[in-house]
């Protein structure tokens, strides 16, 4: 590990892979908004050029919306030669402008996919990598730590296309799961419902799906703007993708940092805020 490693975006990601121990005062980062210093053991700089200039290995974490802009940022103060991550929720071609804009400045940008939830995998949660400089990008990722990085290509936008199409079913899962149990507990049906999927637990896996969507369903829903593109891209209407949109920025709206406990109390809740 050395120093010239930088976090733009210092949110849930960023924050969990600063705070595995082999990380510990080795990393510096930004983000738009104040990091707290007593949780982490990151340097915490006041602008993204304090941040960049100097480090070799840039890591991008951002909001889908701000993604491209950080990558534009990062070219005016990144040094040549240096690796981009672009871990960003973001779709293909969001990726192949980054990486544009990036390269334009001589550094070597990598398309990132995390495909998994960082809490509690840390540094193995799994990685995809494409593009040129993919290869590269795996060496110095494992250098910092990180045990699950796969390349699948060598073209930017690879990784971006399995992360965002999996999302359109995952993502989509999830707000199906809300619509359904919204309804089921207006009707009073909760329970038979849940039972009739059989052997399945749906309890535990609805209870999950609604706790990552009242915690997170405003980035959620900016990443399935994303993953609509992507499908655009491939020319696939994003029909249920655009009522996944609206269905995770209606639970996430509602600001809950903190979830209630429990299926019950969950549906309690969005059945009074509905």
């Amino acid at each position: 590990m050395n120093s010239g490693v930088t976090f733009i975006g210092f949110g849930e990601a960023a924050s969990s892979f600063a705070g595995a121990p082999e990380w510990a005062g080795n990393a510096r980062s930004f983000d738009i908004n104040a990091i707290d210093t007593k949780k982490t053991s990151v340097i915490a700089c006041a602008t993204s050029a304090e941040a960049i200039v100097g480090s070799n290995v840039i890591i991008s974490v951002v909001t889908a919306e701000a993604a491209v802009d950080a990558a534009r940022d990062a070219a005016k103060h990144i040094m040549a030669g240096a690796l981009y991550f672009d871990m960003n929720s973001v779709s293909p071609g969001s990726k192949r402008e980054a990486a544009s804009i990036v390269e334009a400045a001589g550094a070597h940008y990598v398309d990132a996919a995390i495909m998994a939830p960082v809490q509690p995998a840390l540094l193995s949660v799994p990685i995809l990598l494409s593009g040129l400089s993919a290869r590269a990008g795996r060496d110095a990722l494992c250098a910092l730590g990180f045990s699950n990085v796969q390349v699948i290509g060598d073209e930017v936008g690879q990784a971006a296309t399995v992360k965002m199409l999996r999302s359109v079913m995952y993502k989509g899962v999830e707000a199906l799961t809300a619509e359904c149990l919204i309804a089921c507990e207006r009707a009073g049906v909760t329970g038979k419902v849940l039972e009739s999927f059989g052997n399945n637990d749906w309890a535990t896996g609805a209870d999950y799906r609604l706790d990552r969507m009242l915690v997170h369903g405003t980035r959620r829903s900016a990443e399935m703007t994303e993953a609509a593109k992507t499908l655009l891209e491939l020319g696939v209407a994003p029909l249920m993708t655009s009522g996944t949109i609206e269905r995770q920025a209606q639970l996430g709206a509602l600001g809950l940092k903190q979830p209630p406990e429990g299926l019950a109390m969950k549906l309690e809740k969005l059945v009074s805020s509905s």
